[in-house]
């Protein structure tokens, strides 16, 4: 069952959450931003329903509400942040504005961080740049749930990565995904309606494909992007790589099986070697390559002729990246956000220890 809100309703109640755990005014308005970002956008595994993860974990003593973020090491175009175990909610786009700041001058900015937490969809810090005609990145490493190929031990995370493309009459092309085969939300999402998931997302404890979405809880772990050797999986493996080696390895921060768990009942693995969950931005200049106007030109003449290219059938459609999003964003703007029972109950959970009016739904 699903109970429908106005994205004014629940960035309202989300601002009360995070000020009740101590945030500022700006970083509740961003964190709720960020989130309600991903629920607009039909990515309901990382919007309002990771609000409870984010009070839990601030009660553990693991998220720091009031951290003082800053700048650790820096050249003319690339910076390391220290996250100051903040809300990666909040230190995501202040790694972010800094890379553009640094494009702004130099053509390109990077900016690799340490001691975060978990940063909502890769997408929004990646959309910053683009609102500058500007090439976008955004990646983070995460808990390890995921069995590299061959192996029946998690060692990476679903380790997102977004590359964001400003185009002219059209919206921007994003490509924004997890580097397993299935995001941890998806399970969530599974294990909160009642379903399976499609074989080749999870194996159990004995490295055996199943579509039982608990089968985390009980030794399994997610497979790379590609499922399995055959299918290509070390590409999924190579990508996770990647990314893990950007956020955690080039900042400070934890990496591999050393990632902090977003769940408040498991605790940080001994002996880290790092700090915090890290993550890797960047922007581009477009004017740095050619001139704007002629890039969002042919950025639309690709768009179009994509979308014109012929399908095996009548009822199929290219669809560019991005575009699901958008038009979830376009839907759910005008008729509201759906949130699952299960989740409404959750977050009004969280409202009754805060003493915060509860969610009553719109529609």
């Amino acid at each position: 069952m699903y109970l429908t809100f106005t994205q004014s309703t629940l960035r309202s109640f989300t601002q009360n959450i995070f000020k009740a755990m101590g945030c500022s005014q700006e970083h509740a308005i961003l964190a709720a931003d960020v989130l309600l970002k991903s629920d607009l956008r039909g990515i309901d595994s990382h919007g309002v329903a990771r609000l409870s993860g984010y009070v839990r974990l601030w009660e553990k003593q693991r998220i720091n509400a009031t951290p003082n973020i800053k700048i650790v090491h820096e050249t003319a175009t690339t910076a390391t942040v220290d996250g100051d175990a903040g809300l990666g909610l909040v230190v995501a786009p202040f790694a972010m504005k800094v890379a553009i700041e640094k494009a702004e001058k130099y053509g390109s900015g990077w900016v690799s961080v340490k001691n975060s937490n978990h940063f909502g969809i890769a997408g929004y810090h990646a959309l910053m740049a683009v609102e500058k005609d500007m090439i976008g990145f955004a990646m983070t490493n995460a808990s390890p749930l995921v069995a590299p190929t061959f192996a029946n031990e998690r060692m990476l995370g679903t380790n997102p990565m977004c590359y964001a493309f400003p185009a002219g009459k059209y919206p921007p092309v994003i490509v924004d995904m997890a580097t397993s085969a299935a995001a941890n939300g998806k399970l969530e999402i599974a294990q909160r309606t009642g379903k399976n998931v499609p074989e080749g997302w999870i194996q159990n404890a004995d490295g055996e494909y199943t579509t039982d979405p608990h089968a985390l809880k009980t030794g399994g772990a997610l497979l790379p992007l590609g499922s399995d050797r055959e299918h290509g999986s070390h590409k999924g493996f190579g990508l996770s790589a990647t990314v893990d080696i950007l956020s955690g390895v080039l900042s400070g921060a934890n990496y591999g099986p050393w990632v902090p768990p977003f769940v408040a009942f498991m605790e940080p693995a001994a002996n880290a070697p790092g700090e915090g969950i890290g993550h890797f931005v960047g922007a581009m200049r477009v004017d740095g390559f050619r001139p704007v106007k002629d890039f969002k030109t042919n950025l639309d003449n690709w768009i179009e002729r994509f979308k014109a290219s012929e399908t095996i059938n009548d009822s199929q459609k290219v669809i560019i990246p991005g575009e699901p999003e958008r038009e979830a964003e376009a839907e759910r703007t005008t008729n509201g956000i759906p949130l699952v029972l299960a989740v409404v109950d959750d977050l009004n959970a969280v409202a009754e220890k805060f003493g915060i009016e509860k969610l009553v739904a719109d529609a």
